[in-house]
């Protein structure tokens, strides 16, 4: 593994100076890069990287673009998507395939912004076989009556998620538990000791390692969170969560707010519970129903152990796939 530096969030003159760094570190190691199959590029950043590195070092390998959000400076007006959007289109054109994460990230954005420029393949955010993430439950997990475990996991950066699950908290100070993990956005929410302080429902674990803690973290709760309002209208919309696959995986259903993707893949598998609008209002009558009757979390936690194994696993055989499908793009 060779580190090509950190980045920040929303340090936008920093990211574009990592672009260039990362580019002269990479081509130290041209022998590794001309003995490659396929170079994979995550995101916006990495992708200009890469075009610049491939043409540095006359790289054969095709170019693969892993698009696993659409930045909100993408998506809004004003000078800044005018730049980032022709940027994405020039990049667009020196990229073999484009791998979206969620399917509302092609039909939303590079359909509208880009008709005609690209191929793609859908590339979700699933665990990864081989790695040690455990075996999954072969049972339902017992409910408490009138008691619920609700986690939110990950990237800990929307700040309306937060304050609901505070309201939660409120609601059912004696029944409901939150459970937090992960790392905190500080952009978004930088005291979250003082946020939750005056909850003692409300626990931050800190953070965890994946995929090792995964069936620890998700066993300890009885529902996940997966809503966000990060980059509302947008990217929050159309992403797909990794916690709705590991937590799927280890039969642990989620909640989402309707009319978003995520919201989509749960009630096309069964897999959680959809927050009407408005999500302020309904998420306690969710939550307190489910506190008098738990018969709709066993439910959902049956119907996800009877999914398929790779609905949540990524199969060996994907990125082969994905490989050849990334040497005829760029063959034709």
């Amino acid at each position: 593994m060779v580190n090509l530096g950190e980045t920040a969030d929303n340090a936008y003159r920093k990211r574009v100076q990592a672009i260039f760094e990362g580019a002269r570190l990479a081509c130290d190691h041209a022998e590794a890069l001309h003995a490659a199959d396929v170079i994979l590029a995550r995101n916006l950043d990495m992708l200009a990287t890469a075009v610049r590195v491939k043409t540095q070092l006359g790289l054969s390998a095709p170019l693969v673009f892993e698009c696993l959000d659409i930045h909100k400076q993408l998506t809004g007006g004003g000078w800044k998507a005018v730049v980032l959007e022709a940027l994405e289109a020039r990049l667009l054109k020196k990229t073999a395939l484009v791998a979206v994460s969620s399917p509302r990230f092609e039909s939303e954005h590079f359909r509208q912004r880009h008709p005609g420029r690209y191929r793609h393949v859908l590339i979700e955010n699933r665990l990864i076989e081989g790695d040690a993430f455990g075996d999954r439950p072969t049972a339902p997990r017992p409910a408490v009556l009138g008691r619920l475990r609700i986690g939110w996991f990950g990237n800990l950066r929307c700040r309306r998620s937060l304050d609901l699950l505070k309201s939660v908290a409120t609601a059912y100070p004696d029944q409901v538990e939150i459970v937090l993990r992960g790392y905190p956005a500080l952009s978004e929410i930088p005291d979250l000791d003082g946020e939750i302080a005056p909850h003692p429902n409300i626990t931050y674990y800190g953070r965890y390692r994946a995929p090792d803690d995964l069936e620890s973290i998700y066993a300890g709760v009885d529902l996940i969170w997966a809503g966000d309002w990060y980059e509302t209208g947008a990217n929050s919309v159309w992403l797909l969560p990794n916690r709705i696959y590991e937590g799927g995986y280890f039969t642990t259903p989620a909640l989402a707010p309707a009319g978003t993707e995520t919201a989509n893949w749960l009630d096309r598998h069964g897999a959680g519970l959809i927050i009407p609008d408005p999500v302020a209002t309904e998420l306690p009558k969710v939550v307190g129903a489910l506190l008098e009757d738990p018969a709709p979390l066993l439910a959902c936690q049956e119907r996800l152990l009877a999914l398929p194994r790779d609905t949540f696993v990524e199969p060996p055989e994907l990125m082969h796939h994905v490989v050849d499908a990334a040497r005829a793009c760029q063959g034709s």
